[in-house]
């Protein structure tokens, strides 16, 4: 799986680089590429966004600095644009599970009040939100599809952690125990099993 990501912060995807998501991208499971979008300014002081037309609080990204980030990516005539927006479909594991079938997937991160509609209708396929609240731009919604899609990567987990999880099967995860067998005169693993939790 290949993710390019359009973004004015790159440097928000550090976390990225540990833990699972980082391993995966050392094995070459996935591959992960930042493009950030300021370099793409033809303005000497790298300007990307203007004020939207018909006034209005905030600014709005600028059509062509987006288009000419896109367009730098290389081989991406099969590529699944997505846009993170909060006007976007919301968000879920089946819609996780259908991504995660995608070879490589473009994220647009935007941010201040948008990106101007004009490039979003040019290289937008599909828009998503990770829920009905308004974040500071895209980034941390594109990290978050990003985490979900490759846990459904083969080799990324063990197959199992993927097949009997949370929302697998319309259900939430029963709880799970380790050592030690008593805790806070609680017990756990020793008196509670799977097919017991399964049961309830």
């Amino acid at each position: 799986m290949k993710f390019d990501v359009l973004t004015l912060f790159p440097e928000m995807f550090e976390p990225l680089k540990t833990s699972i998501i980082g391993r995966a991208v050392q094995k070459k499971l996935i591959e992960l590429n930042l493009i950030n979008i300021r370099d793409f300014s033809k303005d000497k002081h790298k300007k990307v966004d203007d004020t939207p037309y018909g006034g209005g609080a905030g600014m709005v990204m600028m059509p062509e600095v987006v288009y000419d980030a896109y367009n730098s990516i290389q081989n991406k005539e099969n590529a699944k644009v997505i846009y993170l927006t909060p006007q976007g479909k919301t968000l879920n594991q089946e819609k996780v599970i259908e991504l995660s079938k995608e070879e490589h997937i473009i994220l647009l991160c935007g941010h201040y009040e948008g990106i101007d509609q004009r490039v979003l209708d040019e290289i937008v396929d599909e828009e998503i939100s990770i829920g009905d609240y308004v974040l500071t731009g895209g980034e941390l919604p594109a990290m978050i599809l990003i985490d979900s899609i490759s846990r459904y990567i083969k080799g990324v987990l063990k197959e199992e952690s993927t097949n009997e999880e949370s929302f697998s099967k319309n259900l939430l995860e029963y709880p799970q125990y380790t050592k030690p067998e008593v805790f806070k005169r609680k017990k756990g693993a020793g008196s509670v099993t799977i097919s017991d939790t399964m049961k309830i």
